[in-house]
């Protein structure tokens, strides 16, 4: 790890910055410049200032991203501020262009305040095609991204909340059909219900699952409390039907999936060894999960997925955000939906043929280059169904 860590400084400190801009086109005499600068320049622009959806026809906009960050919740580091997120947020733009083919540009803020975030993304909006919220604290991140969708007309995801969750649904899907089992039959525990465990507990909804148990820092959602977040308020209605006081003991007794998006060793082998029969585990604490990929296999979980790459079945958000901006983009969507969303789910776990299945291969690997590409025409097909696609 030690050597890892003095690699890395030394790349950054060597390349300074991942990404560059770069000439689309040769710029070597007078009428290479007529042309991209004045005078020629002015007809796109007239064309644009006549109808705006005409930018993505003459401009960028059509295949570039807005990464927007405050560096309030940097993974693994937390509120590092905005300087020093931003080779997190170049990182990510890497990943847009090399899996997605999407040119992406990281504009990191300073400010933690909710509506001069809003405020700067709308100002920001007209140069590009989809904006990538990234890294910011909950419950902030849900206010900033719920308002920018109903104020903007391009799809805005905060990554963090969604990329995770539909990796998560595909890898059920997959693992549920390895078990034998159905969505409507099978309730879930889940440890942690910020930004990312309220995106999955919608998700799950979506998907069909009998009953999920939500559980924060000071123990399970229930309708029958009041909250002073409102976001466990409407977490606590969506989840325990039933309106259990169990503790997570007694809520793993009866689930057959527990996902994970809280703390190391948040379960131990016996709570696994509980479960019902062909136990899934998707423990995606990061570096270090709920219960170790060995302690959960040697407590008998038939399933197992962490977010660590060194492990089977890593529950990556690559495998969903270059192919659903990428697929969104394509068609001019307005937005990303939660039907699009469930739709890249299943694009995302269709990848892996009934034969290829198996207990340590239910998500194709973050360098499965199909993903992105499949992922796209799904979401494509679905914005155009739905209505909410200019293309």
């Amino acid at each position: 790890m030690d050597n890892l860590k003095e690699r890395a400084l030394e790349l950054h400190k060597k390349i300074q910055g991942k990404i560059s801009t770069e000439l689309k086109t040769k710029l070597e005499d007078k009428d290479d410049l007529s042309l991209v600068y004045s005078p020629g320049v002015a007809e796109p622009c007239k064309k644009i200032h006549e109808n705006e959806e005409d930018a993505y026809v003459y401009t960028g906009k059509a295949n570039t991203i807005a990464i927007i960050s405050d560096g309030s919740a940097v993974l693994g580091l937390g509120d590092i501020g905005a300087a020093a997120a931003l080779p997190v947020m170049e990182g990510k733009a890497c990943l847009f262009k090399k899996f997605g083919g999407l040119n992406a540009v990281p504009l990191v803020i300073n400010t933690n305040d909710t509506e001069e975030i809003i405020k700067f993304v709308k100002q920001v909006s007209p140069t590009f095609g989809g904006i990538n919220l990234e890294d910011i604290s909950s419950p902030r991140c849900i206010e900033i991204e719920t308002r920018l969708k109903e104020e903007l007309d391009i799809p805005v995801f905060h990554d963090d909340q969604h990329g995770t969750a539909i990796v998560t649904i595909a890898a059920l899907i997959n693992s549920l059909k390895l078990v034998g089992k159905k969505p409507e039959d099978c309730n879930v525990v889940i440890s942690g219900v910020g930004a990312a465990g309220s995106s999955i507990v919608r998700m799950l909804n979506d998907f069909g699952i009998n009953d999920i148990f939500a559980f924060n820092s000071k123990g399970i959602l229930k309708e029958s409390e009041e909250y002073s977040k409102d976001l466990y308020n409407k977490l606590a209605r969506e989840t325990n039907k039933e309106n259990k006081d169990y503790s997570l003991e007694e809520a793993m007794r009866n689930a057959d999936i527990f996902v994970g998006v809280s703390v190391p060793n948040k379960i131990s082998k016996e709570m696994v060894k509980s479960m019902k029969d062909n136990p899934i585990i998707l423990a995606m604490a990061n570096p270090d999960p709920e219960i170790t990929y060995e302690d959960a296999k040697e407590a008998g979980a038939r399933i197992v997925g962490t977010g660590r790459s060194d492990y089977p079945n890593q529950v990556n958000n690559v495998l969903a955000f270059p192919g659903l901006f990428k697929g969104a983009l394509s068609v001019h969507a307005s937005a990303i939906t939660e039907k699009m969303k469930i739709t890249a789910a299943r694009a995302i776990a269709s990848l892996i043929s009934d034969e290829e299945l198996k207990d340590d291969y239910v998500i194709p690997s973050p360098f499965d280059m199909r993903v992105a590409d499949v992922v796209a025409k799904a979401v494509a097909d679905c914005a155009k169904e739905e209505g909410i696609s200019q293309k």
